[in-house]
């Protein structure tokens, strides 16, 4: 390593988040990347541990994923960027990772958790070493060279869905030669990555930067066309010789209770992807909606915290967030242990903000929603709620009415449109991204489950190389 006393020469230091009473003013990205010499400081840190856990993606008794399922070869590149070597800093990590400037934005960082120096300190800086690289190449042009296949072949594959699994596909596919068309059944392309993260989350101009250059690459693509409804699978069928499915697990989750029509509660994803196409079309200067309104938020995972953040920068008079599962401690326990993926109590972006700018804890832990109470007119005016034991049943004497004019559902998703599996009459997916159709792969959320975007990425990657796999035998 280019230093192996860095760990205990320098401090950890994260890309700095702007002050959440300034940056609630606008839709631009949360951080400011640290300065080069910074930079190179952090990746000093990384300790030539001889078990480099955080490339190795495991479960513990938890069922959170540490380290980086996608394999990514992260002690190599740490040493490279720690050398000032940015070039091949950014070559190794690209050889797993086709798209490092999305997980380098949103990935939750599962490596740095089960990093060796934080066993004992804080963790490496692997999320912001990766974006710094990544944002490196872009600035110097390197990124299309390594994207521009070395021989065509003649082979034409469909890649239905263009979120982070479909762009991970054709990205590889195209980069090992064959002919790739994306298809979107949305106006944008980016799937999740476009619609369903906010614009200071992941600034699209990001999710752009990489289509412009697969268009390029000479990768096609081709919106708003949904399949079944402006394609069907026939068409596709006489077009391509492969097709992989990456349409995400898009179907919302919702409570099932009484009165969930009423005027004034959304669907998270819905309610995300309106703004952010009034982002985009105001470039930033949104109208605030919710001014005067009071908002409330079910769900406390990344999109419960994304509504929240969303919520105050359309002037919400107050937001209040409800989470059926208890509240987490500060400390591990015992059954826990390093390199377990830590469950302790964090705060969001979202809710610090909310935290800032209100002036209270915004939070109402173990508490499920009963029912919700509409107006004469069917809007939405109160929800009542109840207080849980931790077996999520409901404890006596604790029902009450939180007052709200919007209720932003944030419950996850269940799965797959499974019509468009019908089209292509899949019955099976099997591990290997195969499926009971030999023409016909699916990778993403799509095939394992609402999951982090590493792993979509991950998939995309594998799915492509099996498609070219099976091709090559041809």
């Amino acid at each position: 390593m280019a230093n192996p006393f860095g760990f205990l020469q320098y401090k950890r230091e994260d890309n700095p988040y702007r002050a959440a009473l300034e940056r609630i003013n606008d839709w631009e990205e949360l951080q400011t990347p640290l300065a080069k010499s910074k930079r190179q400081k952090q990746a000093e840190r990384c300790m030539n541990c001889g078990i480099p856990y955080c490339h190795m993606g495991f479960y513990g008794k938890q069922q959170a994923v540490a380290g980086c399922p996608n394999e990514n070869l992260i002690p190599e590149w740490n040493d490279f960027l720690a050398q000032g070597e940015y070039r091949l800093a950014f070559k190794r990590l690209s050889r797993t990772n086709p798209l490092p400037e999305i997980t380098g934005r949103v990935c939750p960082a599962p490596c740095e958790k089960a990093c060796t120096e934080s066993l004992n300190g804080e963790g490496v800086t692997i999320h912001d070493n990766e974006r710094f690289i990544i944002d490196t190449a872009f600035e110097n042009d390197w990124v299309e060279e390594l994207g521009t296949p070395a021989k065509r072949t003649d082979f034409k594959i469909a890649v239905v869905g263009s979120g982070p699994a479909g762009l991970s596909a054709a990205w590889r596919l195209n980069q090992l030669g064959h002919n790739v068309s994306v298809f979107e059944k949305n106006d944008r392309f980016g799937g999740l990555l476009m619609y369903g993260i906010p614009n200071m989350k992941l600034d699209k101009k990001i999710i752009k930067r990489r289509i412009a250059l697969m268009k390029r690459l000479g990768i096609q693509f081709v919106n708003n066309t949904e399949v079944g409804k402006v394609i069907t699978a026939d068409e596709l069928y006489q077009r391509f010789d492969r097709i992989i499915l990456a349409i995400g697990a898009a179907v919302p989750r919702d409570l099932n209770i009484p009165k969930q029509d009423l005027l004034g509660i959304y669907f998270a994803v819905d309610f995300l992807t309106d703004i952010t196409k009034k982002v985009l079309a105001a470039k930033g200067k949104v109208e605030k909606t919710l001014a005067g309104k009071k908002v409330v938020v079910i769900g406390g995972g990344d999109t419960g915290g994304d509504c929240i953040a969303t919520s105050v920068r359309l002037g919400a008079k107050s937001v209040k967030q409800l989470e059926i599962t208890p509240r987490l401690g500060k400390i591990r326990k015992a059954d826990n242990p390093w390199p377990e993926y830590p469950m302790v109590d964090k705060q969001g972006y979202g809710q610090e903000e909310a935290k800032e700018l209100y002036q209270e804890e915004i939070t109402d832990y173990s508490t499920s929603t009963t029912a919700f109470i509409g107006s004469k007119k069917g809007e939405v005016i109160g929800v009542e709620v109840v207080r849980v034991d931790e077996n999520f049943q409901p404890t006596s004497k604790t029902k009450k009415v939180i007052k709200a004019d919007v209720v932003l559902l944030a419950l996850g998703f269940l799965g797959a449109e499974q019509a468009v599996f019908k089209q292509f009459e899949v019955q099976e997916i099997f591990d290997n991204y195969k499926t009971n159709n030999e023409r016909v792969y699916v990778a993403g959320d799509a095939k394992r489950g609402p999951s982090l975007v590493i792993w979509a990425i991950r998939e995309g990657r594998k799915a492509a190389e099996k498609v070219d796999e099976t091709l090559r035998v041809m």
